[in-house]
């Protein structure tokens, strides 16, 4: 994925803000998120807690927050596709490379989660900063003004589903299934028209549209 162009002080800030956020995310995995404390998080991470509340307004803000940083390098990812790519296709690339270089950190932060289910429609919330972002660049490469045409929105939700639909399919399975090869297949769904399989009867699969 494109980078955006960072000074020092950028990205030593960045590299911070990156080691709190790996930190709550293993302890709270390690531990309940409910048992893990702002100073403990900060600790881990060797700042202080000061320096923490730099970063994060909360803890729950470490682990389901969303970072401005990835949305510019998404924003910036997006306008580089090449320009005879779908917005769809390049939506897809675009997603996939940000869930794949954040891979890492998925596993931590549903079982982070799954200790208190709560956070869950909270994770999903804050997706809120990366989906204006997507409108945004949408709207560009089609022409289309946002406000206006229901494209770029559309668009947007409904690749928003597909990675929330990713996430709940993935948790459900114990993560036991390879992440990046649930998102292909939302997107490759999307691509048919939204198809399902029915149950076999006897039979093979049969594909149906929604």
């Amino acid at each position: 994925m494109a980078q955006t162009s960072l000074g020092r002080r950028d990205r030593k800030r960045e590299a911070t803000h990156q080691a709190l956020r790996t930190a709550a995310l293993r302890l709270g995995a390690e531990r309940g998120f409910q048992h893990v404390t702002v100073e403990e998080i900060a600790n881990e991470a060797d700042v202080s807690v000061r320096t923490f509340y730099d970063h994060f307004p909360s803890k729950q803000d470490a682990v389901i927050g969303f970072d401005e940083w990835r949305v510019a390098q998404l924003r910036d990812a997006l306008r580089a596709r090449p320009a005879h790519e779908s917005p769809r296709v390049a939506l897809h690339a675009v997603l996939r490379d940000l869930l794949a270089e954040s891979s890492a950190e998925w596993p931590l932060r549903m079982r982070a989660v799954a200790g208190d289910p709560t956070m869950l429609p909270h994770m999903f919330s804050s997706f809120v900063g990366y989906e204006r972002a997507i409108v945004e660049v949408i709207a560009e490469r089609t022409g289309l003004d946002p406000t206006l045409d229901l494209f770029p929105t559309l668009l947007t939700t409904v690749a928003s589903g597909a990675f929330r639909a990713t996430m709940t399919n993935w948790r459900a399975n114990g993560g036991a299934v390879d992440l990046l090869a649930v998102f292909d297949d939302a997107f490759a769904n999307l691509a048919r028209g939204l198809r399902w399989r029915r149950p076999p009867s006897g039979g093979a699969r049969e594909e149906a549209p929604c």
